[in-house]
């Protein structure tokens, strides 16, 4: 903000010109002959140095866990990551990387390992479910990256977490295979796994998913998993260059997009992923059955019934499909902490807060959650603050994780009207984006520009640094 003019104490973005126009000036100055001012291959900022070096165990190597290891490793806190696998590995095929995520991901250094394996949309078009015409609209370049102060990316899951895991282990983290936890000392700050070994620190941090240990340890009996919300999706990818042979779909790859045909309760969500050689397709319906009944080798037969009917472009697409995997979509109750009482356990990511991917932020908030705990941790001046810290820490993540839950499960409505007053209304409030003309809300979560900035224009670990300042002020009264 340019020195005469101070930060407005209510709700604007009237003075957003200057932030762009002093961040302009410091491009200029360190880019280093990097003209397009992409951050993607560059090395990750080097940041201040814990005041206070801890101790800590991760248990959980996933995104969510990797994500935190990398956070607090390079501020200097020894991290050791304790995964029940016996290799490293991700299932599924396509994942999101918004704003919010990408822009603390390169400021780690994260870029130059995802070279050549992410891709950035143009767009993001949504289709109506029988004739695949567009009833709304995003554009995400350059609006993102000018906006945000970052890209919104699309990639393979398994590139993304081999991207992280070669970062963690580049940055010192020790990642621990056939290393399942069975036992939480939540005093002791201490686990014990299912071959006997201890270990213990000055802090635990479960990242241990949607069947967490952990969180009955801190919740007690009471704490409900993530349960099944009645929708269920179908996940598979095709060939590119199948789909280049049928000139009534290949005009889908003449652009990097995201497309979402949307209809009654149903969805289908695509893009390229592995550096444009594969398209990505989740495809969401209702499913109420008990996913003991469901048979993984029925799946293509079933994406086909599921979605019969549908716009033709999109069927022949959907014949191109010769294996697939059926997920339940599950979402979690708002717990009431993350913090166990001794202040020695912690949970983040699915463990805390698991959400439908509607809003395509699962994995961004696992990666908030962990930039914010490196920060914090990395300010308080000695130990006796960790557990205050760790509270605040708490506080702001789970309002600011809660409400995505709520804004996925939203989408979740809004996408599934049936063809009637509810769905006319929709596409009609989403017609002046499509158009190209101003608009100043939308159903369309992406392009509303009060959501939109709120999703994507967060930054984590201002926050939590925001929160902790005025929380050591208030003691100070």
């Amino acid at each position: 903000m340019h020195n005469s003019t101070s930060i407005p104490s209510y709700p604007t973005r009237c003075t957003t010109f200057l932030d762009d126009l002093a961040k302009d000036i410091h491009d200029s100055r360190h880019l280093n002959g990097n003209t397009n001012g992409s951050r993607a291959n560059e090395p990750g900022v080097i940041p201040p140095r814990a005041l206070v070096p801890l101790d800590i165990i991760i248990v959980g190597a996933g995104l969510g866990g990797l994500a935190t290891s990398i956070a607090l490793s390079r501020r200097g806190h020894k991290v050791r990551v304790l995964e029940q696998a016996t290799a490293l590995g991700e299932v599924g095929a396509g994942i999101q990387i918004p704003s919010n995520s990408s822009r603390i991901l390169l400021d780690w250094g994260l870029g130059s390992f995802l070279k050549g394996k992410v891709v950035e949309p143009e767009n993001i078009t949504f289709r109506r479910w029988e004739d695949g015409s567009a009833v709304g609209f995003t554009k995400l370049i350059p609006e993102f990256q000018k906006s945000f102060d970052a890209p919104y990316y699309v990639v393979h899951r398994a590139d993304f977490h081999d991207a992280m895991h070669k970062l963690a282990l580049e940055l010192g983290v020790e990642v621990l295979v056939s290393s399942r936890v069975v036992r939480y000392n939540s005093e002791d700050a201490a686990v014990e796994t299912a071959n006997g070994r201890k270990y213990s620190g000055d802090l635990v941090i479960a990242a241990d998913g949607v069947k967490s240990l952990a969180r009955a340890v801190i919740i007690g009996t009471t704490a409900s998993p993530p349960v099944p919300t009645g929708f269920a999706a179908y996940r598979a990818t095709v060939d590119v260059e199948k789909m280049k042979e049928d000139p009534e779909i290949a005009w889908l790859l003449e652009t990097s997009a995201l497309n979402v045909w949307i209809g009654e309760d149903r969805h289908v969500m695509t893009y390229t992923i592995a550096g444009g050689r594969s398209f990505n397709m989740v495809l969401s319906h209702i499913d109420h059955t008990d996913m003991v009944t469901w048979r993984q080798e029925n799946v293509v037969q079933d994406i086909r019934d599921s979605f019969a009917g549908w716009d033709p472009c999109l069927m022949k697409i959907i014949h191109l499909i010769d294996k697939g995997l059926k997920w339940p979509l599950l979402s979690g109750e708002v717990l009431n902490r993350w913090l166990d009482p001794s202040g020695k356990l912690l949970l983040i990511g699915d463990a805390a807060h698991a959400m439908v991917p509607y809003m395509s932020q699962g994995a961004a908030m696992a990666v908030e959650d962990g930039a914010a705990l490196g920060e914090i941790l990395s300010i308080v001046e000695h130990k006796s603050q960790i557990h205050s810290a760790l509270s605040v820490f708490e506080r702001v993540r789970m309002q600011r994780t809660s409400q995505m839950q709520e804004a996925s499960l939203l989408n979740g409505k809004i996408w599934h009207f049936a063809d009637g007053p509810e769905q006319r209304a929709r596409d009609a409030s989403m017609r002046a984006e499509v158009e190209g003309k101003q608009f100043i809300s939308s159903p369309n979560q992406w392009s509303d520009p009060v959501t939109q900035w709120w999703a994507y224009g967060y930054r984590a670990a201002d926050e939590v640094v925001k929160a902790w300042k005025e929380s050591l002020s208030a003691k100070n009264l």
